[in-house]
């Protein structure tokens, strides 16, 4: 139980990496606020929680409006009182039919003995579908991240874990530009924020996550010939994905008192990228 007493808000906590986080984080004694736009999946995550006998809020927040990201908070402040973890893990990712067809072509060109050539993605990219990841991936991080502190540094303590991902330290999505260039500045946003709180007593890192075995990835992964999953375990030393569980596991480390780090962009890809 090393997070008991603690309060922990997860953003995106409806569903895959973030269900698991809040239950992670639940399980182990925290007291779990999750937020999401998915209000059918908050509800059943809702449910999951009160099983273990642990306080829950479920609440409906775009996290890329400022303004109900300030209400959120005040009624974390009502139901439970001073916020000690955040996890931003609230994001967009490509998910399109469009994005599948990119995706397998970057896979094709990467593994296979084919000639150098464009994807031609960035160039054909129109400003809103830039725009809208940029909101949610970019500008939510800010607005959870700046109302967390508001409240963790006169308490002088806190923990922020954000969710970037490989595809902010490296080519590996190279087939998603706008997705890459938000988990970048997530990367670069962690180490200025770590640096900056670390003698208030808050701790910030970023976990850089690379394939993580939702419901969502697994339906994508079903689609697949086996000559096309074979192509993508190619890029797996690993062979496989990694499970929401095992992140969830990093994120409680960073979340609990045992964490001596500060401004680290944890790697934990599976080998994909070293």
């Amino acid at each position: 139980m090393k997070h008991n007493g603690r309060v922990a808000l997860i953003t995106g906590g409806a569903a895959g990496l973030g269900r698991a986080i809040a239950l992670r984080l639940a399980g182990e004694g925290a007291k779990v606020v999750i937020c999401d736009v998915n209000e059918k999946a908050l509800e059943t995550t809702y449910a999951e929680i009160e099983h273990l006998g642990v306080e829950c809020l479920a609440l409906r927040c775009d996290v890329s409006v400022s303004t109900e990201v300030d209400a959120m908070f005040a009624q974390v402040d009502a139901c439970f009182g001073p916020l000690h973890i955040l996890v931003n893990n609230a994001a967009l990712v490509p998910d399109k039919p469009h994005d599948e067809e990119r995706r397998k072509h970057h896979y094709a060109l990467v593994t296979q003995p084919l000639p150098r050539q464009s994807l031609e993605i960035t160039s054909s990219m129109d400003d809103a579908e830039w725009k809208r990841f940029w909101a949610v991936n970019v500008d939510g991080v800010f607005y959870c991240t700046r109302a967390a502190l508001q409240r963790m540094q006169p308490q002088h303590y806190g923990k922020i874990i954000n969710i970037a991902s490989i595809a902010g330290i490296s080519a590996m999505s190279a087939h998603s530009p706008h997705y890459s260039a938000t988990k970048g500045a997530v990367v670069a946003f962690t180490r200025s924020v770590a640096y900056e709180v670390a003698g208030a007593n808050v701790q910030v890192n970023a976990i850089c996550p690379g394939g993580v075995r939702t419901p969502a990835f697994q339906r994508f992964i079903d689609q697949q010939s086996v000559e096309q999953l074979n192509v993508l375990k190619q890029i797996l030393p690993l062979g496989r994905l990694g499970e929401a569980e095992e992140y969830a596991a990093l994120v409680s480390h960073l979340a609990s008192d045992e964490c001596y780090l500060v401004g680290s962009i944890i790697n934990s890809s599976g080998g994909s990228y070293i």
